[in-house]
């Protein structure tokens, strides 16, 4: 005889749920007969005799069970599933004020998700928050954001039509490069971000970007990296300077600019005319 669970019980079933579709189980499986869709899986109130070997069959999971399943759902939907924006403010439900990595308890004021058109063909990757970046919630909105924005609009395109993510969402301490558990941690979820938006085109802007966007383990350097086209993520990559970098050694513009114009190839883009023109 079977009966429904009791709230605590319930709950530390539903945490359970939750755990498993985090690990992308969709589906749980018991010995026995399948059960419709519209019936309820419920649990025997008393210890029950082993029941025979018998085939697994799967089993769904109601709406009954659960009462976030939907939205749990949804944010494990793959990205054509639902709406890109709609996707992009789920994952950003999802990481909520985090704590995964130490960066949440050295100082951080505001989590820096990211900042664009989901559906751009083209995406910029930096390293991660600095000062005015952590006191605005956006990404690159100080001097480096400014002449990044100058580097957009030379392609013959606005901030505004581009997609702009780090590979850390918190400010790291004095600006440092984010440590590998840091990185590591939180790129799962700019990888998230990237299957979502499917961009045609990544520029990586710095050699952490570029490390942890290819391979964590690589020791290639920056110069290495430069001056031609990777596959990462289903998108080509570009690695170029990080604007940040460019404004310490002005003369590497002339560089970056070679880099831009490999992206730009790639989408079929034409350099913004000089004002007069």
């Amino acid at each position: 005889m079977t009966t429904r669970l009791n709230p605590e019980v319930a709950a530390s079933v539903e945490a359970r749920l939750r755990y498993y579709r985090d690990l992308g189980v969709h589906d749980l499986y018991r010995r026995g007969e399948p059960v419709a869709d519209s019936d309820i899986v419920e649990v025997a109130a008393e210890p029950q005799a082993a029941e025979p070997a018998q085939p697994y069959v799967a089993i769904p999971v109601t709406e009954s069970e659960s009462s976030d399943l939907s939205s749990r759902a949804a944010r494990s939907a793959a990205p054509r599933d639902i709406p890109r924006a709609q996707a992009l403010q789920l994952l950003r439900e999802e990481i909520g004020d985090c704590t995964r990595c130490p960066l949440a308890f050295q100082g951080r004021h505001n989590i820096v998700f990211g900042d664009g058109d989901p559906h751009t063909r083209l995406m910029f990757v930096g390293e991660g928050p600095g000062a005015d970046e952590d006191a605005h919630g956006l990404p690159f909105v100080g001097r480096a954001g400014q002449l990044l924005n100058n580097m957009i609009n030379a392609m013959g395109l606005q901030r505004e039509q581009v997609y702009i993510a780090n590979i850390v969402k918190c400010r790291p301490p004095q600006n440092r490069t984010p440590e590998p558990e840091e990185a590591s941690t939180c790129s799962t979820f700019l990888f998230r971000q990237i299957e979502i938006i499917q961009p045609e085109v990544i520029v990586a802007l710095g050699s952490t970007a570029a490390t942890y966007l290819l391979d964590p383990k690589s020791k290639s350097s920056l110069a290495s990296l430069r001056g031609r086209i990777h596959m990462a993520h289903n998108s080509k990559l570009i690695v170029t300077y990080h604007p940040a970098y460019l404004l310490r050694d002005p003369r590497q513009k002339k560089e970056a600019w070679i880099d831009l114009q490999i992206a730009m190839r790639e989408l079929g883009l034409k350099p913004a005319k000089p004002a007069g023109d």
